[in-house]
């Protein structure tokens, strides 16, 4: 990093801490050292020309309501993301377009994980209704049946579904 670089990057740092409130316990997740970014950068150059485009990285650490622990990485090269076809991730969105089906992923993290459990939350529609979005999430991998008309998100979408809901914040 070159001396402007760093003066910059100083600039910045200053900037954030200046205008942190004082009385807050801990900053916000990502607020400060850029270190996964930074992380990432060094990832890229040790796979040299592959990398040149840059990458994208999402990870997480994460404790649901009922104990259970998952932590997940998962990076990818900018030139794969924008020469793939994105097609083939339109059902994935469109599962969680629907604020039901958003409310019941939310549920089954947090504990709820049996269809008639479901099915008992107010606005959530009728036994019917939630099959249906209950359907539309486990084919579009959201959900995995784990037996005796229960739920669950597989361990390997928690993650990128916490970031898919981080990254559609305003």
């Amino acid at each position: 990093m070159d001396l402007e670089q760093r003066v910059a990057e100083l600039e910045r740092r200053l900037t954030a801490l200046e205008g942190r409130d004082s009385d807050s316990a801990s900053p916000p997740l990502g607020d400060g050292d850029f270190w996964a970014l930074e992380g990432l950068r060094q990832q890229l150059t040790d796979v040299g020309e592959a990398g040149a485009d840059g990458g994208v990285l999402y990870a997480g650490s994460v404790r649901l309501p009922t104990g259970e622990q998952y932590g997940w990485q998962y990076g990818a090269l900018t030139e794969a993301l924008l020469d793939g076809d994105w097609a083939d991730v339109a059902d994935s969105f469109a599962a969680l377009g629907h604020p039901v089906r958003l409310r019941l992923l939310r549920e089954i993290l947090g504990g709820l994980r049996t269809a008639a459990e479901l099915a008992a939350l107010d606005g959530a529609g009728t036994t019917g209704q939630i099959y249906h979005h209950l359907r539309q999430l486990t084919g579009a991998g959201w959900l995995q049946a784990a037996g005796r008309g229960r739920y669950e998100v597989p361990p390997a979408r928690v993650v990128p579904l916490l970031v898919v809901l981080t990254a559609a914040r305003p």
